[in-house]
């Protein structure tokens, strides 16, 4: 089974690689990926054209995805599982791309009991066997603002990664020789002290939306780690430590190459 399928993944990139000057022009200017070495690029245009191929990316509401857009997207969908493997994103087959923010409508219950229908405003969701849904206004709002440390499709494949072992809970399946504890200290302690910063009304060092829970701290912090990684690994070490362990990559290296 396993011949077969590296033999398929062989005729994909053969028959089906983004093309080299595609690639560059989709690529070269996106600072996230700026201090990745030749080896890295190289895989990360593999994994792209892997994602692309298994996805079906969709816009709507008018929206024409250019073939540069789907790059950019499959780009940056594929730069968390650089050390991870394409086989972290099976389960789900569909991205769809709105223009600007889409709206969702959801029943809230409060503390009475009492069930609102709310309407939110979302510029990204994902749920574990359902599509992906982003926004190209924020997608395009997030590559200019680098190194702000936001990055919606990041965050949204953060998501991804965390409800392979079940629903997101800030706890994505770790490798072997990962210690539950060290992981668990390491964020719990963390996501604590953002959220007393902010109940005490301190200004946060990240994205206030990472308190919102320990689901959203793990996506929010995978931003900073891929985004922002010198402030990340200044405020949370231990974080910056653990997603180190998880997503097998060091972007702090890649920011001092950029320097080289």
């Amino acid at each position: 089974m396993h011949f077969f399928k590296r033999a398929r993944i062989r005729y994909i990139l053969h028959r089906h690689a983004i093309a080299h000057d595609m690639w560059r022009q989709a690529t070269e200017e996106i600072a996230v990926f700026q201090g990745l070495s030749a080896v890295e690029k190289a895989h990360l245009r593999e994994l792209a054209t892997l994602f692309l191929h298994q996805k079906t990316l969709v816009g709507v509401q008018g929206l024409d995805l250019t073939e540069a857009m789907r790059v950019v997207i499959a780009a940056l969908a594929c730069l968390p599982i650089l050390g991870l493997g394409i086989d972290c994103l099976e389960g789900w087959s569909e991205v769809i791309v709105y223009p600007t923010a889409f709206r969702v409508r959801r029943d809230e219950t409060d503390a009475a009991g009492v069930v609102h229908h709310q309407e939110h405003a979302l510029c990204g969701e994902s749920w574990s066997r359902g599509p992906l849904i982003l926004s190209w206004d924020e997608i395009e709002q997030d590559l200019r603002k680098a190194p702000s440390g936001r990055n919606v499709v990041i965050h949204e494949i953060a998501h991804k990664l965390d409800m392979l072992n079940g629903p997101a809970d800030g706890y994505p399946p770790l490798h072997h020789g990962m210690s539950v504890s060290a992981w668990s200290t390491a964020l719990s302690s963390a996501y604590q002290q953002l959220v007393r910063r902010i109940d005490h009304h301190h200004r946060p060092c990240i994205d206030p939306y990472a308190a919102e829970s320990p689901a959203e701290f793990f996506a929010v912090v995978s931003e900073y780690f891929f985004c922002a990684p010198d402030l990340l690994q200044s405020q949370f070490a231990a974080v910056y430590e653990q997603l180190c362990r998880y997503y097998r990559q060091n972007p702090l290296l890649r920011t001092a190459r950029d320097f080289t």
